[in-house]
């Protein structure tokens, strides 16, 4: 399943660099990748997890390196 989330008050490269690493190793996801420029992070969840899951998971390392930061799903 694949889903696109815009990431409100994202500061800089380094912050996506590292959000993406983190998301990338968590249990569930099959692919991440952040774009700094455009302020998204496409998700990738693996079949047999649970999304809701995995977007909780997700949300609390996104906002581990950027506390301010919101993710919001685009349709």
């Amino acid at each position: 399943m694949k889903k696109t989330y815009k990431l409100t008050d994202l500061c800089c490269a380094n912050c996506a660099a590292e959000i993406e690493r983190d998301v990338r190793k968590a249990k569930g996801v099959s692919g991440a990748t952040v774009n700094f420029i455009s302020q998204k992070l496409f998700l990738e969840i693996e079949d047999s997890a649970d999304a809701r899951e995995v977007v909780k998971k997700v949300e609390k390392l996104v906002r581990r390196v950027e506390p301010d930061c919101d993710m919001i799903e685009v349709f």
